[in-house]
């Protein structure tokens, strides 16, 4: 299902070229806030945080 979601999304940018300049200027936003890169870091990674957390709490 994701791949899907992600074809969809590639198909809009491309066939959209004022989406792809506004998803680029986002990002691009997106990535110069420390905060919210933190935040995304931290939702990506917590599954395998709490896969190891669980295995030291036996």
């Amino acid at each position: 299902m994701m791949r899907v979601l992600f074809g969809l999304v590639l198909a809009l940018l491309v066939a959209y070229p004022p989406l792809f300049n506004l998803a680029l200027s986002g990002t691009t936003k997106a990535a110069s806030y420390p905060p919210l890169l933190a935040f995304a870091v931290g939702v990506l990674l917590w599954p395998d945080l709490a896969r190891r957390v669980k295995g030291w709490v036996k």
